[in-house]
């Protein structure tokens, strides 16, 4: 974390210069206050970031001579297959179709909504993928 930190300060004070120099060069205020609240928010996570890394444990991008494979955890469950993103992408292909052709097909990309939705929220409690 003491990398981040340090980035996001460097970043800060480069934010810093350029809501400088372009307050002086264009004085144009809304260019200006963007850049000084980007400023703001960069020096928060900056500081957030420094003053917890020295609370919590070296982390492996701490150090200099850490492999990738030292910070690898494990990534998650991935579903083998499912059906149930394609019903999802149809009803959400046919209700932007909605907004262009007329709002009546959104009654018909509801259902295939609400059945490709509960399917894949409700997938591994019933049927063979139950015992996954």
């Amino acid at each position: 974390m003491k990398i981040q930190g340090k980035l996001f300060i460097w970043l800060s004070v480069f934010m810093l210069a350029m809501a400088v120099t372009y307050g002086v060069w264009s004085k144009e205020p809304v260019g200006t206050t963007a850049l000084v609240l980007a400023f703001g928010l960069t020096i928060m996570i900056g500081f957030y970031l420094a003053f917890t890394a020295n609370r919590v444990d070296a982390m492996a991008q701490d150090n200099k001579e850490a492999d990738v494979a030292d910070e690898a955890g494990e990534v998650g469950f991935f579903s083998p297959h499912s059906w149930q993103p394609l019903s999802l992408a149809i009803g959400g292909a046919f209700l932007f179709m909605a907004v262009v052709f007329g709002w009546w097909l959104a009654y018909f990309s509801a259902p295939l909504l609400l059945v490709g939705l509960f399917g894949w929220v409700f997938e591994y409690y019933r049927g063979e993928n139950r015992t996954q």
